[in-house]
């Protein structure tokens, strides 16, 4: 196997979300005390928070094109990046590196594409949701991307950044998610993307009523087909 290194703690939820889920995925593929090869470097949120806020993402992309680089000196043969947003940077991240990254919204689409869906409403950070970098990357595949109206894009972000990426769970904010999903689905959306790490935390496929595509787990399961290609089992 493939050793895996993971850029993450952006926020630190999701980087032990991708430990835990990488690791089940193991023992269930493989058995016996197996567990998968990782190579883990997890960032203090707080600077890039800040960066992000300021719309300094040449300085961010540098911060992750340094880590990247650490990763591959660590002898990582393959790398993701546990956060949806961050993604906006693979370039100057990867920039220099040698080893494949896997992108989360390629692997995402894929799923999506396989499922027969075409219209998936996307719930994500601002950035994730505004910006084009993910929502380029279905369109290429000719997906045809739903993202929520502006107050209901307002309330996804907060209660990811002052909730989910704290670890508090908020009941009135499960149903506030369940009330944008249904909206998305009034709009067309024939599909939801958990497209922020910390969404699923909220949502699943128990109190959404169209198929849901949990990005995290979309990852991790094509990261471990990446890492054990050649072995004889996917």
């Amino acid at each position: 196997m493939k050793t895996i290194g993971i850029l993450g703690g952006m926020p630190a939820a999701s980087t032990q979300l991708y430990d835990q889920e990488l690791c089940r995925l193991t023992q269930v593929r493989l058995g016996g005390l197996h567990s998968p090869d990782l190579l883990i470097r997890s960032l203090d949120f707080t600077p890039i928070e800040a960066l992000q806020i300021q719309g300094d993402w040449d300085q961010a992309g540098q911060i992750l094109n340094h880590e990247a680089r650490a990763l591959k000196r660590g002898r990582a043969e393959m790398l993701i990046l546990a956060t949806n947003t961050m993604h906006k940077l693979v370039q100057p991240m990867m920039q220099g590196v040698s080893i494949p990254l896997l992108h989360i919204a390629d692997a995402t689409a894929g799923a999506i594409v396989a499922a027969g869906k075409s219209r998936p409403g996307l719930m994500a950070t601002a950035f994730t949701m505004g910006q084009s970098f993910y929502t380029n990357a279905l369109r290429a595949v000719d997906l045809v991307p739903v993202v929520p109206e502006q107050s209901d894009r307002d309330s996804t972000h907060r209660i990811i950044y002052e909730e989910l990426c704290k670890g508090v769970v908020m009941e009135e904010s499960r149903q506030a998610y369940v009330n944008i999903a249904g909206r998305l689905a009034e709009n067309g959306a024939d599909s939801l993307i958990l497209g922020c790490t910390e969404v699923g935390m909220l949502l699943d496929q128990d109190n959404v009523d169209m198929p849901v595509f949990d990005t995290t787990l979309i990852h991790c399961a094509a990261a471990l087909d990446l890492a054990m290609q050649g072995q004889g089992t996917s």
